[in-house]
């Protein structure tokens, strides 16, 4: 499953990224592109942190965040 961040505000950012882990978390790996933007994917990495996510990789791919495990 993949969530595509193009054109969401870093202000909504945040609730769309916990919401779609937490909905499809039996659907892992989960994709969350953050484009080419350091803080959307910081913003990812920091919902990630507070869910928490057991296992994400945002350092390997650019542009995206794999969640790995839930």
């Amino acid at each position: 499953m993949k969530l595509d961040l193009h054109g969401i505000t870093h202000a909504d950012a945040d609730r769309l990224v916990e919401n779609f882990v937490l909905l499809n978390q039996s659907h892992v790996p989960l994709t969350i592109v953050t484009g080419n933007s350091p803080s959307m994917t910081q913003i990812v990495c920091d919902v990630l942190d507070r869910i928490p996510a057991d296992e994400y990789d945002s350092k390997t791919y650019t542009a995206r965040v794999i969640v790995r495990r839930v």
